[in-house]
């Protein structure tokens, strides 16, 4: 996408201490690993790229906060959100075998330093899972942002194809939600998610979602709500802008102010930095 690219740790720490210098609330970091395997062993290597990533961006930046996407997609061989496996015959994501893995790879981020943990592959029970983790080797302390109402979108392609992890057979709705569900789905799924331990709940995507993003600021009044404006959203913009067909900033400020209109107190965006440029 204009503007973004992957990163080495190297290069992960001038990104960080600019973000800092810039005022920004945090970072999330997203890997993509060396090589890749069935299961995503290197989501939780101790010595992994996010655990490597998250040492040089406190080593960085020590009072930034740091978030990981806890997830498989980037590290499987296969694309999916979860261990797979062929015995129903129909290679399903095993929900189940997946939370054990779910919860190495929380611990691993957690000993490396991350301040928050962002699980994003909506398996079933994984907040319960991850907040048992999690509190059993003593960090109790550290907070989950669960991406509760995550939709199966169009909007992600440019992200997928940024972070090589486009499924190579079928698709994520198995296990992400159907864009045409009714809304009452994603206020169940949010009310699993803090009934587990959640501390933050996610709508993704933000801008064809606004409707979700008011009913759940409506119906969790006290809870803090994130809003992610994917990959999709962003590089429409950008591409409408390079034909000079609307003005960016403008387009990019009115996209951002809905979402927090919506009831967002939170909102993740590739915009970010932009945004603190045009705001100071």
């Amino acid at each position: 996408m204009p503007g973004h690219a992957q990163l080495s740790v190297d290069l992960l720490k001038e990104e960080v201490r600019e973000v800092a210098k810039l005022g920004l609330g945090g970072v999330i970091l997203f890997g993509i690993p060396d090589e890749k395997d069935q299961v995503g062993s290197g989501s939780y290597c101790a010595d992994g790229i996010i655990q490597q990533g998250v040492r040089a961006a406190k080593e960085a930046a020590p009072d930034l906060l740091v978030v990981t996407d806890v997830c498989f997609c980037e590290y499987t061989s296969h694309g999916h959100c979860g261990i797979v496996n062929d015995k129903t015959g129909r290679s399903d994501v095993d929900n189940d075998e997946t939370l054990e893995l779910l919860q190495k790879q929380v611990i691993s981020h957690a000993n490396a330093g991350a301040d928050m943990v962002a699980p994003s592959g909506m398996m079933d029970g994984m907040i319960g899972a991850i907040r048992t983790a999690l509190d059993g080797e003593g960090f109790n302390h550290l907070p989950i942002m669960s991406y509760a109402a995550k939709y199966s979108s169009a909007y992600y392609g440019p992200f997928r194809e940024a972070a090589e992890s486009t499924p190579q057979f079928g698709d994520r709705r198995a296990y992400q939600m159907d864009p045409a569900a009714a809304a009452g789905q994603a206020i169940r799924e949010v009310e699993l998610d803090l009934a587990e331990g959640a501390d933050i709940i996610m709508v993704k995507p933000a801008l064809a979602y606004l409707d979700i993003i008011r009913l759940v600021s409506e119906r969790f009044p006290g809870v803090p709500l994130a809003a992610y404006n994917v990959s999709g959203e962003f590089s429409m913009v950008k591409a409408a802008a390079e034909k000079s067909w609307i003005d960016e900033q403008a387009v990019a400020l009115e996209s951002l102010t809905s979402i927090t209109r919506a009831g967002a107190s939170i909102v993740l965006t590739y915009w970010a930095k932009d945004v603190a440029r045009w705001l100071s």
